[in-house]
Parts: structure tokens; sequence; C-alpha cells
């Protein structure tokens, strides 16, 4: 719950760390476009803040997107004002992206959703996502909503309008498919433990308690038939056992999919500790 209100204390204090580096920079600006500017800066500030303070995973997706954008704001900003300035907006908001992004902030939104009696732990996103997609996925879907209002505002309305229907359309795709990342859980429920994965599993799989026969963090070494559902992530590994295999009905591509069988499989949570904790307290075994 602390780094929940560090979140939160962090994001609402942006307009004062951030935000004057921002107004610094845009007095260069011509009047429409700056205050175009200035009005997505709060926008996207009030929408982070409601994330924050109302978690949903919706709000987990758009912290996703506008802390790493602030991040942008701050650096660019930076060369508009004075070196104290620019040192302040970038420091806060790094400090402030780092608190809106971290898993407790993810597991809240998680939870805000949960129903009944069950908790549920964030996945890990793919590192390999991070190398590419997922930055590149960012950066397109801050552009595509902010580049096409600022170029209407200065006046260069045949570019503004194509840049404003071409980016918003590829923002809400992006957004849909970076939702995804948001949708990944491990999830303790009343009956066992429920994988609910989009990315690796055509439909949530339910594992009965009476079936698993132990969970294991980080096991040293796994079965060969393990079936391995962390996208080439080895941090916060936990191996649940089974007494008996299960079918699995595994993604292949967007559409395609197949059924496995496997009495093991391996996942890759944010919060690994926590979970295994949860789960000695259902009655579940854990080593």
């Amino acid at each position: 719950m602390i780094w929940l209100w560090c979140a939160r204390l962090t994001w609402a204090l942006l307009p004062v760390s951030v935000g004057t580096a921002l107004a610094d920079a845009l007095v260069s600006w011509s009047t429409t476009p700056a205050r175009v500017a200035t009005v997505l800066a709060w926008i996207a500030w009030s929408l982070g803040l409601l994330a924050l303070f109302a978690p949903r995973t919706w709000g987990l997706t758009c912290l996703r997107v506008l802390a790493p954008a602030a991040v942008v704001v701050a650096v660019l900003a930076a060369f508009g004002t004075d070196a104290l300035s620019a040192v302040i907006a970038i420091a806060s908001s790094l400090v402030t992206a780092a608190f809106a992004c971290s898993a407790p902030v993810a597991q809240a939104a998680a939870n805000s959703e949960a129903y009944g009696d069950e908790v549920r732990f964030p996945l890990r996103i793919p590192p390999a996502l991070f190398l590419g997609p997922v930055p590149l996925a960012l950066v397109s879907i801050a552009a595509g909503v902010a580049v096409g209002p600022i170029l209407l505002a200065d006046g260069r309305v045949p570019a503004g309008v194509v840049v404003t229907v071409v980016g918003l359309a590829l923002a809400a795709t992006l957004a849909r498919s970076l939702h995804a990342l948001s949708r990944r859980w491990l999830v303790l429920v009343p009956a066992g433990l429920v994988v609910a994965d989009p990315l690796t599993l055509a439909d949530p799989v339910l594992m009965r308690r009476e079936q698993i026969l132990e969970i294991e963090q980080g096991p040293a070494s796994a079965p060969a038939d393990v079936l391995d559902l962390r996208l080439g992530s080895a941090a916060g590994t936990v191996e649940v056992r089974l007494r008996a295999a299960q079918s699995f009905a595994r993604r292949r591509g967007r559409r395609a999919m197949e059924l496995r069988d496997s009495d093991a499989i391996l996942v890759s949570t944010v919060l690994t500790g926590a979970f295994m904790q949860a789960a000695g307290t259902r009655r579940i075994a854990t080593t």
C-alpha cells in the first residue's frame, strides 16, 4: 500500500516538478499550440491521477503509457528551461514513472476487479517485448494522440487532419494490444489456482486445489515436459506441479491454438514471495 501512496503523491506533484519546466519550454511556442499542449498535459495528468486513486486494469494500461510519456516530456522540456528546473523535472518524472509502473500498483489494479474471494497476482511482461514492441507502442500511442491536435492548432490543417485520424486509429489499436499485458494474472480462488493469460492461453485454466501437488518458487530445474508460459522471463519463476496431467489450450499466433497436456507449468509473477505466502494460507503445498 505504501508504494501505491508514493505513486499517488509523486504523480500529484508533477504539475509543480515537471509543469514548471514545461511552461518555460512552451514560452517559445505560438499561443494556440502552446495552449493545446498545456490542455493535453493537464488531461494526461488528470487521467493518471484517476488511475492511481481508482485503480483498474484500464488505468494500469494508461499509466504504462502516461508515466514514460511524462519522462519524455520532462527531457524535452529540459532544453527550454534553466538547469535546476530541468534536473528537478527529469528526476521527479523518473521517480514517478518507477512508482506508477511498479508491481504493487499493478496488483492493486488487478485486484480492484477481482470477484469474491480471489487474489490476483500480475504476470511479468515478457522481456522480448521491452526490446522494441512495447517502447515503440508507447511512443506511437502518445504521439498519435498529441501530435495531430497540436498541428491543427498551429494552422497546418491538412497535415493535422491526416495525422489526427491516423494517429488516433493507431493509438486505439496499439492500446488494445497493450491492454492485454494488464490482464495477465495468476489467480488464487477458493477452488484452487487459475492461470489467466491471453498471450499464452486461449482461455483461463483452473487447477483445482486437490489436483495441485505443490508449488515451488524459482526451481533449479524443471521436468522436460513442463509447459513453460513465461515467454522468456526468468525472474519470479513459479512452478505448479499437478498430481495428474491437465489439458491447456496453448496459443499459437493470434488465432491458432493447440491442446497440450502437462502435469507441470512455469509462470513468472511480479510479486512471487507474496503469492507463495498467500498460496500457503489457502492450504496449497509450497516449497
